[in-house]
């Protein structure tokens, strides 16, 4: 593998001012270690799945799928290595990698693989505001069981709590990333408390035991469950890769960009094995899945007695950092298609302080809906599941289309040979699990036909979007090779 020094980008130019003058850019103010920073999103995500997983695999079941997982993300994360590289300038991440891959045989494999990316990564926002309210009842609000219904929309105390959250963060990233970097250092290192309590406390407290664990895969069945729970468990597992799409605001891309995907991935590999296997040997199996989601909090006031609520407030700062983090994730994500040309124009701007006002605009609506509608943490990720799984298909096979290709293009990252054949094989097995997954996320309990009909929903109006802004606000050919700020996509 070799490396190149990093030359700066030129100021862009904004093709909608006729004098050409500098468009706004994303600065260039992070290092490896901020980008790490954001990648203990993963290892918090964590909390939202693991309880169900541990309850319908058996706990040997979900630590070897979660392991699994975590080995498929590492291989493909290792892959972005190259590609981020490639495309220091764009913000689009993965998405942008399977756009360039695939734009010469299917030009709409840009809209689905972005919004297929950016709808998870976005609407992790309700996801975890919800589990949020679940803690705030679980430890300081038993009795708080009341709930309003508005036709389909439902609003209760976790969710009433989950939406004050959601509106004092959406005010939080309005302000910059760049300047809320201490937030996610500051939530990051919350998160660490309770991942070393989890890991280390149950160990030692005489009351771990491996002898009730269970395996509770078997046979043709078995196999067919597993890869629907690899399904569940995929943004989880491979999220780690939201550090390339931080790569226009790293101070030297390639280095940074490299070192952040590894150390975020050897991480969360340690964590996603040692996890499951201490909290199912100390809390049980049973007592896990009667309460997927607030079994936590059970679990701190047993190890730490009176400070357990101290233990839910470093947990629920860990839950915090995935918030910013999808939010600051999502918003570049659709910033970057409306920038390219993969969407409606409106939303490829930055206000004066470099800020994608209107994509975190367009992020804060979508995540008040989807909280208030399809409520359960589990649900929501399973919806998002369909399109994130789509854009690692797209984005690992476009690593391998972008070597035939464009051999001779510039890569200051260049991987072994052997990556191209494995990047085929990691697409084929990532479609197997999509098309099973897809049809049978119900096995888990979680999700069924309405999460599937919004999630194709999703995928439709992203295309129908394009479309609209390729014929009606550009008015150019569906196969141009050109976005409309002058650049390849």
């Amino acid at each position: 593998m070799s490396s190149q020094p990093q030359t700066p980008a030129p100021p862009s130019s904004d093709p909608s001012h006729p004098s050409g003058t500098a468009a706004a850019a994303l600065p260039k103010k992070m290092s490896w270690f901020d980008g790490f920073a954001m990648s203990l999103t993963m290892p918090a995500a964590l909390i939202a799945s693991l309880g169900a997983s541990i309850g319908g695999l058996g706990a040997w079941g979900a630590i070897a799928l979660w392991a699994a997982s975590m080995v498929l993300a590492t291989a493909t994360n290792w892959i972005y290595t190259e590609l981020a590289a490639m495309f220091p300038d764009s913000s689009g991440g993965i998405a942008h990698y399977a756009t360039e891959g695939w734009k010469k045989r299917a030009p709409v494999v840009g809209p689905i693989a972005s919004i297929g990316y950016w709808f998870p990564w976005t609407t992790a926002l309700a996801v975890y505001s919800g589990l949020i309210g679940s803690f705030v009842r679980a430890q300081w609000f038993p009795g708080q069981d009341w709930s309003v219904e508005f036709g389909p929309l439902k609003v209760d105390f976790p969710i009433a709590v989950g939406l004050l959250v959601m509106l004092l963060l959406f005010g939080a990233a309005m302000i910059g990333l760049h300047v809320a970097m201490w937030v996610v250092y500051v939530t990051g290192g919350a998160l660490l408390i309770p991942l070393a309590v989890f890991i280390v406390l149950p160990l030692f407290s005489g009351d771990w035991s491996a002898q009730g664990l269970h395996w509770n895969l078997h046979g043709a069945a078995g196999l067919r469950e597993a890869l629907v729970w690899l399904y569940v468990m995929a943004w989880t597992s491979f999220g780690v890769e939201v550090c390339a799409t931080f790569a226009p605001e790293y101070k030297d891309t390639v280095r940074d960009t490299t070192r952040a995907l590894r150390a975020g991935v050897l991480f969360s590999l340690g964590v996603f094995i040692l996890l499951p296997l201490t909290l199912s040997g100390y809390v049980g199996e049973k007592a896990i899945g009667e309460e997927p989601t607030t079994f936590f909090v059970g679990a701190f006031q047993d190890l730490v007695g009176g400070a357990s609520d101290l233990m839910v407030v470093f947990l629920i700062a860990s839950l915090l950092l995935i918030m910013i983090t999808g939010l600051a994730d999502g918003s570049r994500v659709l910033y970057e298609m409306g920038k390219a040309g993969l969407t409606i124009k409106q939303v490829g701007v930055l206000n004066r302080r470099g800020v994608p006002a209107r994509a975190l605009l367009v992020a804060l609506v979508l995540n008040v809906f989807v909280l208030t509608v399809l409520q359960t943490p589990l649900a929501i990720i399973v919806t998002g599941n369909l399109g994130y799984i789509i854009a690692h298909v797209l984005a690992v096979s476009g690593f391998a289309l972008l070597r035939r290709d464009r051999p001779d293009a510039v890569r200051p990252i260049r991987l072994p040979r052997f990556f191209v054949p494995l990047a085929w094989t990691l697409a084929g097995f990532l479609t197997v699990v999509l098309v099973v997954g897809a049809t049978g996320f119900s096995i888990t309990g979680y999700g069924g036909y309405t999460e599937l009909g919004v999630a194709l929903a999703v995928l439709v109006v992203a295309v129908l979007l394009w479309l609209y802004r390729i014929k009606v606000q550009d008015r150019r050919p569906v196969d141009d090779p050109r976005s409309t700020d002058g650049r390849p996509t």
